[in-house]
């Protein structure tokens, strides 16, 4: 039960769709029977199907986003619905509606702006498994350039709090979009969690809409595209490095011919190998102004983010209405007399 945690809030799951007529009805009411208080919205992406259809008719409120991508239908949830607490899935059935409950009471006892669902069996769903390799790579190039924050930046079963939804800028327009968001809280350092769950597999007559190695290469290019806006230092700095390398291996055989004959034959050369310095130089001049500017921008994402009023609840008071009405009464110390006993 979450009567006790939940009660007061505006809970909003919001299902992104496109072709899931398959699955959506029984997702919509796997939500409904997880969580009876909150709202549900299933945004259709041009489904060719009875997406829309079967959402309404199993007690959704369905919105039509016809701009092709994932990353416009998070953008159009973001901007439209007002809530205290935003849950979001995917319309394919491969996250289980009974999970929804602890991610936001995870997100509501930790405190957190995003909690993400972690995929416990994403490698072993034969649907997805030569995405695998792909994952554990973006996963560990995300950590090397972002932190250690996640673990899996493409799940699509998360959490958010107001702030997090109505500061989050949304720019990408694909499944990059998970990335996106990621990237949003490290470089914020927002406060985030994971938790761990089940990933189920897809039924009977449900694709998977993502494309190995056309969406790998946007998620690529969505990498490099926030480590220039969010690391413009450490990005300018390895073009530069790769700029001088080029320099050096054009100046090195000119210096050498002219240490042995005092004589510069190849002049087109020289001059190629000093434009490539004079560029190295530029591009690292250019990252260090840039990085002052994103420190900037930075500073002024984070002003906004503190300026939305968060979720306010009387924590202390849910936290024991949830463990009595879960039978849990006795398992946890009371937090106010802990607090009146170390005073």
């Amino acid at each position: 039960m979450t009567d006790g945690l939940f009660e007061g809030l505006e809970i909003a799951v919001l299902l992104p769709c496109y072709n899931e007529a398959a699955t959506i009805g029984d997702v919509v009411a796997g939500f409904r029977a997880a969580i009876p208080s909150a709202r549900i919205y299933v945004y259709d992406n041009n489904s060719k199907d009875q997406t829309a259809l079967r959402a309404a008719l199993a007690g959704a409120t369905v919105v039509r986003e016809p701009r092709q991508g994932k990353g416009h239908v998070v953008r159009r949830m973001f901007a439209d619905i007002d809530a205290d607490i935003y849950l979001m899935a995917d319309g394919d059935g491969t996250y289980a509606p009974a999970d929804g409950p602890e991610l936001i009471r995870t997100m509501l006892t930790e405190r957190c702006d995003m909690v993400v669902g972690t995929r416990r069996g994403v490698t072993d769903d034969a649907g997805r498994r030569g995405h695998a390799f792909g994952n554990s790579i973006f996963n560990g190039l995300y950590k090397s350039i972002f932190g250690n924050d996640f673990s899996d930046i493409f799940s699509g079963y998360r959490a958010f709090s107001r702030r997090f939804a109505k500061s989050f800028p949304a720019v990408s327009d694909g499944f990059e979009i998970e990335t996106e968001m990621s990237v949003h809280a490290s470089v914020l350092k927002l406060p985030v969690t994971e938790l761990a769950l089940d990933y189920g597999r897809r039924p009977e007559g449900s694709h998977s809409k993502l494309s190995t190695f056309g969406d790998g290469a946007k998620i690529l290019w969505m990498f490099a595209m926030l480590m220039k806006e969010t690391r413009p230092f450490t990005f300018f700095s390895y073009l530069s490095i790769a700029t001088l390398a080029a320099s050096m291996m054009f100046m090195v055989p000119v210096l050498n011919e002219y240490f042995l004959t005092g004589l510069v034959t190849r002049m087109p050369t020289w001059m190629l190998a000093m434009a490539l310095m004079m560029m190295s130089l530029m591009i690292f001049a250019g990252g260090v102004i840039l990085d002052s500017v994103a420190r900037g921008r930075a500073e002024q994402k984070r002003f906004h983010y503190l300026s939305i009023s968060p979720t306010r609840i009387d924590l202390d008071k849910a936290v024991a209405q949830d463990l009595r009405a879960t039978g849990k009464a006795g398992s946890l110390p009371d937090a106010t007399e802990s607090r009146k006993r170390a005073s």
